[in-house]
């Protein structure tokens, strides 16, 4: 009977160690690494459920793209934009005739290079030598070339008006902006349109009868047309200062031609507000200078610019 007994519960204690051993293996197999599917080795660790394909990544979310920003329209004037302080010129040429000169002395700017001279036209801008630094003598352009600047500013055409040759003046001021970017490849060039006059003061003071308004918008567009050609920054100045009879304004100077004081400031004012940066007009950097062509031939007249001076 005892035998009986020990024999029960030896088979008990094997029956349990069995049982045992079969839990852990089915423990290892189906909780712990999963189930093991065909394509997939033993031991891999993968969850499965069933058949079904392991979760995709999760998707990027779409990245919106920033809008390119379109090319500097150089057929329009510079729009009006917030003013610049007067350090902004620091780094200015002043490249124009007796009206620029004015303009430096009584606009209040107190900066930047006047590289102006009274009667200098675009025709003379590269022969005549009317400008006297540390003692030598230089042309508008061999004066430029002394320096870097990152702004050249153009007003030159007013000494033109009793020039018969538009052809030549255009041609000229296509030739004149090619060399100042050879001279300052690094500048934004502006061309700066003609101030009217008055036509009844200037005949009066100048005994001349070649100032006349049509002729000078007539430039203003050549001069449109040449920023537009060769990709420099035009300033619409005349709109700024013309009158509901498309004139200057009688109290806006002293001979019809020259500003008052408070015309300079306006100008300069004018162009605190109209400015433009390098990368904005070239982000692929500046056109290529094209080859200077022959000078037209130059119309036998005098320099005089109706200051009375040479």
């Amino acid at each position: 009977m005892a035998r009986t007994r020990r024999t029960f519960l030896l088979f008990v204690v094997v029956a349990a160690v069995l049982a045992l051993t079969a839990a852990f293996l089915v423990y290892q197999k189906f909780w712990r690494h999963g189930p093991v599917t065909s394509d997939q080795p033993p031991g891999s660790g993968a969850i499965q459920s069933g058949s079904a394909s392991a979760p995709l990544p999760p998707q990027q979310p779409d990245v919106p793209k920033l809008p390119e920003t379109p090319p500097y329209d150089f057929s329009q004037p510079v729009p009006e934009g917030e003013p610049v302080d007067n350090s902004y010129f620091d780094d200015a040429a002043f490249v124009g005739d007796s009206r620029t000169d004015g303009f430096m002395l009584y606009s209040g700017i107190g900066t930047g290079d006047n590289l102006s001279a009274n009667g200098v036209s675009i025709f003379k801008l590269a022969d005549r030598k009317s400008l006297v630094i540390d003692g030598e003598k230089y042309t508008a352009l061999e004066a430029l070339a002394l320096k870097r600047y990152g702004k050249v500013y153009i007003a030159l055409g007013i000494n033109e008006l009793g020039y018969n040759n538009d052809e030549g003046f255009y041609q000229s001021y296509c030739g004149a902006i090619d060399e100042i970017r050879r001279i300052q490849p690094n500048a934004v060039i502006y061309i700066q349109g003609l101030i009217p006059v008055n036509e009844s003061q200037a005949a009066s003071s100048t005994g001349k009868d070649y100032f006349k308004n049509d002729h000078l918008r007539a430039y203003n567009d050549l001069m449109r047309q040449v920023a537009e050609e060769k990709q420099v920054v035009y300033l619409d100045v005349y709109s700024e200062f013309v009158d509901e009879n498309g004139a200057l304004p009688e109290d806006a100077s002293r001979d019809g031609v020259h500003l008052y004081k408070e015309s300079c400031q306006r100008w300069l004012a004018y162009l605190k507000t109209h400015t433009v940066d390098f990368d904005t007009l070239y982000p692929d950097g500046p056109p290529a200078v094209a080859e200077p062509e022959p000078k037209p031939a130059e119309p036998d007249v005098s320099t005089m610019d109706g200051s009375g001076q040479e």
